[in-house]
């Protein structure tokens, strides 16, 4: 084999590009945590979105969704994190369960231009390898787009 066909082959399997060759796989956001706590919330029994997400809610963001939680506009790179747990009832007070899912929505308009810029993730549980994702986030992008108008995020600051 030809040292530039080498050269090649080794560009396409470990450029950036091989990534959206491999299908746009978002990573799993090590140290979310760590990062602004955007909101919390439970949706309790009853609620229309009890099925999928029943369970306690937290939101978390990186520094480019934060200016973007202000303007509205977010620019490549801003990434939120929805961590859900189940909630459970404790002596009158609700408090967090087993780790249901790990939810990401990551801006990038090169990356997901189907999706109006951008990518989304789910893994389920504590898992780090069981994606719930296999839409290319459409089904994600469908509900996400009645917030158009809020950059198609639904947290928001509170004031």
């Amino acid at each position: 084999m030809k040292y530039s066909t080498v050269l090649t082959l080794f560009f396409l399997l470990f450029s950036p590009t091989a990534t959206l060759l491999a299908g746009d796989l978002i990573d799993y956001p090590d140290g979310y945590r760590l990062w602004a706590h955007v909101k919390s919330m439970t949706i309790h029994k009853g609620h229309p979105l009890e099925n999928p997400f029943l369970g306690t809610h937290h939101v978390y963001a990186n520094r480019l969704a934060l200016e973007g939680l202000n303007s509205r506009q977010y620019r490549d790179g801003s990434i939120f994190v929805f961590d859900q747990l189940q909630s459970k009832d404790s002596g009158g007070a609700s408090v967090e369960g087993e780790r249901v899912l790990v939810g990401v929505m990551v801006k990038d308009s090169t990356r997901f231009p189907k999706t109006d810029g951008w990518g989304y993730e789910g893994w389920s549980g504590n898992s780090r390898v069981k994606r719930l994702v296999n839409d290319n986030g459409l089904s994600c992008h469908g509900c996400h787009q009645q917030q158009k108008s809020s950059g198609y995020v639904f947290s928001q600051w509170r004031e």
